[in-house]
């Protein structure tokens, strides 16, 4: 008979942006779940991923087993009928744990077109034919850039001497979607020389000619160059094009397919459909950025402003005391619940459809599933059968649980 619950242990990567040893809180919720996991205090921790995707993929908590293959041996008992139908034989979802210390690459994710002709041109570098939206929601305060700023905000931004080499002839005094790409297509392909004077020039810029949308600019800028350098062509899209927010735990945004975005700084719940491709043009070694072309390209503009970004929290009707809430993102692979108990509080959640992977994320409890009760504590991670409902109790530090589910 196939286990409906079982525990999980997930991985950690090592990108240069995530927070180092101990200080990176997916390296410590890594190691409370895995005691055989010790942080090196001179090593970055960037994610950790507790997805089935072959790229640090989880394994089963007692055997070992990657996941992936325990769902093959019998996929319909623990995807459901929905989603072999509907995404095939892995989960649909990828959740991951960051730790964010500087900028991450200036990036998007394909949409499905894109990702398929990509994969087929260059299985190397875009390893699946997926699509990559993606929710972060925040477990630290929170920055970052996302999504573009209302066009009215960006084109007096242009006007200024150090930001108008970078706006093509014959542009219209109104500006449309089409000028912004231009005009981020213009940034991105100029050489480090260029970008370096023009931040330069924009460093003297008063506050005042900034306008109330980039109050931000000359505060961020130094950080920035001390992060990718005075060369990177990140610095000028991020600060001048793109919506800075500044999250509070459990807050949320969501980033659509082909959407523009750089995390800066903090920790984060993330899940994304099931894919890892990216393509990045900014903060990152010019060596690690894709074509500015493929990227300029297929920007979308969906996200128009910061309210455009943010995704909120509603209450979910699974739950049975209202200490559970549900971010739904549009998009069909998965939607996320949060679950936050006081001391000795308990929530039933109702069983889903489709399977869940969650993870404790904050203090103790107890977990009842599938008629078996277990101790749970901080970084512990369960994977959830379709029609497996759950009942958390808190115990007297209070608890928090994150989970996705398809």
């Amino acid at each position: 008979m196939t286990d409906r619950v079982f525990r999980l242990k997930g991985e950690c990567n090592h990108y240069p942006w995530g927070k180092k040893g101990s200080q990176s809180l997916a390296a410590q919720l890594h190691g409370k779940n895995d005691k055989s996991f010790s942080p090196k205090e001179d090593e970055y921790y960037s994610e950790l991923w507790f997805g089935d995707y072959p790229t640090f993929p989880a394994r089963v908590f007692e055997t070992g087993e990657l996941l992936k293959d325990v769902i093959h041996k019998n996929p319909e008992a623990l995807l459901g009928k929905k989603v072999l139908t509907d995404f095939g034989e892995n989960l649909p979802f990828l959740p991951k744990i960051l730790s964010i210390a500087k900028a991450l690459p200036l990036q998007m994710h394909p949409d499905k077109w894109l990702a398929a002709k990509l994969n087929k041109q260059d299985a190397d570098t875009f390893g699946d034919p997926n699509h990559k939206p993606e929710i972060a929601v925040a477990l630290s305060k929170f920055e970052t850039f996302a999504g573009f700023k209302p066009l009215s905000q960006i084109e007096p931004l242009f006007r200024l001497p150090a930001l108008r080499p970078f706006v093509p002839k014959d542009t219209p005094d109104k500006w449309l979607d089409q000028t912004l790409r231009e005009v981020v297509r213009t940034i991105i392909k100029s050489d480090g020389a260029t970008v370096k004077s023009a931040l330069e020039t924009l460093r003297s810029t008063p506050k005042a000619d900034l306008g109330d949308s980039g109050h931000y600019i000359l505060d961020l800028l130094p950080r920035l160059e001390e992060q990718y350098g005075p060369e990177d062509p990140g610095t000028i899209v991020a600060l001048t094009c793109m919506n800075f927010m500044v999250l509070s735990p459990g807050d949320a945004i969501f980033i659509p397919a082909d959407g523009i975005h750089a995390y800066l700084s903090g920790d984060i719940v993330e899940c994304m459909a099931r894919s890892d491709n990216v393509v990045n043009a900014g903060f990152c070694p010019p060596g690690e950025r894709n074509d500015a072309d493929l990227f300029a390209d297929n920007l979308t503009f969906e996200a128009h402003s910061g309210g455009d970004v943010k995704l909120a929290a509603q209450e979910s009707e699974k739950s049975g005391t209202g200490k559970t809430v549900v971010y739904k993102p549009p998009m069909r692979e998965f939607n996320m619940f949060r679950t936050d108990l006081g001391a000795g509080e308990q929530d039933e959640i109702q069983a889903f459809d489709g399977p869940g992977v969650g993870i404790v994320t904050a203090g103790r409890g107890k977990m009842v599933a599938d008629g078996k009760e277990v101790e749970v504590g901080e970084g512990e991670i369960y994977f959830f059968a379709p029609g497996v409902g759950v009942k958390w109790e808190a115990d007297g530090e209070g608890m928090q649980v994150y989970m996705a589910v398809a």
